[in-house]
């Protein structure tokens, strides 16, 4: 079974490992992106950036790499959609640091901001880069010995890439949601956001079952539940881990650590979800993150406990994913927890591998969407690497797109 967030952090005092770099050197001009890695072994915790080769998919850490995360225990990080700022949620220090993103992909901290909760585990972006959402595990007043339901927050993003207060509901900083939310995603036409909860302790959830909380975003970012009461919020599974949503906003993806399945939705125009009949879809041990390639017709989920990455095609009418005919699995090193698709071309596949405090790295055929090993992988990282987040280098064709992590990126 996988620690949580914070046992890992207890496991870091026995964990050693050295930071390395990539094993094969490649020229700022070949590089196709940049990957920003985080870690939690240190304290501060650790940000590694990396090159990304145009034509092998090598990564190679850029000098001064790696930086402090600016906090403890950086669980989930996300990268502006025009590359010029980075966003980590320390969970320890209920913190989110600003990092300004130079030419060179150098990190400059620039501000640190305070969440209204507690222990934020996730964190996520609108296309247009105004809105930053982030999930808290526990609203004020409550914690790991008073557990109580959490909370989802929306700051405004100014031109400048620096947050503004939190967006108001009524009284309130944040949206309620219910206990234990492990996940958070935007869609691609920001029309909709959705948290998901484990439930763990809640007293008056059946069964304790994971749901998801679903809203639409309002012009200004301030949010409207789309579901009236907390029994009707869509079942995901026992224990949601991560989710993702496909470039064309009409359907979600919802990974379940307990029962290692993988939970699918169409969108409504609405922002309502539908199960796919046909679901839910199997994974691999104890999945943990979700990524889907730019063009929208691949799924990939890292599974934390069987070391794999379970692949899927996506049907285009239905959203039904199904395994790809050429392979159904994929081997990394030990404890993937983060796995995300390259964004300028979509060609490359990364996961962070928190036990094997590495990086594997893969080959995405856009043909069919097999998978095979990068030029020397695995590489790498600081100590129990935690997410990864993207930028592109230079004009290339495609589609921002982000990670997201085992407990919400």
């Amino acid at each position: 079974m996988k620690l949580s967030k914070t046992g890992q952090v207890l496991l870091a005092a026995a964990v050693s490992i050295g930071i390395g770099l990539g094993l094969t050197s490649c020229g700022e001009s070949n590089t196709i992106d940049y990957l920003y890695v985080t870690a939690n072994k240190q304290n501060p915790g650790q940000i590694s950036v990396y090159r990304v080769d145009l034509e092998s998919g090598a990564l190679t850490q850029i000098p001064d790499s790696p930086y402090p995360s600016g906090g403890r225990n950086p669980v989930a990080e996300v990268t502006s959609p025009n590359g010029a700022n980075l966003y980590v949620v320390n969970h320890d220090d209920n913190t989110i640091v600003e990092f300004a993103i130079g030419t060179d992909a150098k990190l400059y901290a620039q501000h640190t901001y305070q969440t209204p909760g507690t222990e934020p585990d996730a964190i996520a972006i609108n296309q247009a880069g105004t809105l930053l959402f982030v999930v808290d595990t526990y609203e004020a007043t409550y914690s790991d010995a008073n557990p109580g339901p959490g909370a989802l927050v929306v700051f405004p993003i100014h031109s400048d890439g620096s947050l503004g207060s939190a967006i108001a509901n009524g009284s309130l900083p944040y949206w309620p949601l219910q206990f234990a939310p492990t996940t958070v995603n935007v869609t691609a036409n920001g029309k909709f956001v959705y948290a998901a909860n484990a439930n763990t302790n809640n007293p008056t959830a059946a069964d304790q079952r994971g749901t998801i909380s679903a809203f639409s975003v309002g012009s200004s970012g301030a949010l409207t539940a789309l579901y009236s009461s907390s029994s009707a919020l869509p079942y995901a599974g026992v224990q949601p881990s991560a989710s993702a949503s496909d470039p064309t906003s009409r359907f979600l993806y919802v990974t379940d650590a307990a029962s290692n399945e993988m939970y699918a939705y169409t969108i409504g125009s609405t922002g309502t979800l539908v199960p796919l009949t046909n679901g839910p879809f199997a994974t691999g041990v104890y999945p943990d993150g979700i990524t889907i390639d730019p063009s929208g017709q691949y799924i990939y989920v890292a599974n934390y406990n069987s070391n794999t990455i379970s692949a899927y095609q996506i049907t285009p009418s239905t959203g039904a994913p199904s395994v790809l005919s050429a392979g159904t699995t994929y081997s990394t090193k030990t404890g993937p927890t983060c796995i995300i698709v390259e964004p300028a071309f979509g060609r490359f596949v990364y996961t962070a591998n928190f036990l094997d405090s590495s990086i594997t790295g893969y080959q995405l055929n856009p043909n069919n969407g097999t998978l095979t090993g990068t030029e020397n992988s695995p590489y790498p990282s600081a100590g129990q690497p935690t997410c990864a987040a993207a930028i592109p280098h230079g004009n290339h064709p495609g589609e921002h797109v982000q990670a997201t992590s085992g407990n919400g990126s």
